[in-house]
């Protein structure tokens, strides 16, 4: 039960300041594009290498694991998460599974988008 509170503590920080980078792309470079997302993501998926590589070399705990990658960048961008799968799979030598993943993560998330907005706007 502990690792669900570390994940919920890390996840908490995450999401507030996944909402300040949002709110600070906002004010600095309008409503245009979706700078505040683009950015938590790259910097989300640089933060999570940098870490992986840094727990992988200094033999960090589980727990910090828990609390940082999946807690704190885990709520921070789920999109680096995504990217460290994805970095797994080609450092394995799967580059087709990979492909495959990347593919149906955002084509299939980006459709399942739609049919959710359809469905609430034509039942809710």
């Amino acid at each position: 039960m502990s690792h669900v509170l570390l994940v919920a503590l890390g996840g908490g920080i995450g999401a507030a300041a996944r909402h300040l980078a949002g709110l600070g792309a906002l004010r600095l470079l309008g409503p245009a594009f979706p700078w505040g997302t683009l950015f938590v993501n790259i910097f989300g998926s640089l933060v999570m290498g940098l870490f992986i590589a840094w727990l992988v070399k200094r033999g960090g705990s589980n727990e910090l694991r828990m609390f940082f990658a999946t807690g704190i960048l885990g709520g921070f961008t789920t999109f680096s998460a995504f990217s460290l799968d994805v970095a797994n799979m080609v450092e394995r030598g799967a580059m087709m599974p990979a492909f495959g993943y990347v593919a149906a993560s955002v084509l299939i998330s980006i459709l399942a988008l739609f049919i959710g907005l359809w469905f609430g706007r034509a039942f809710l």
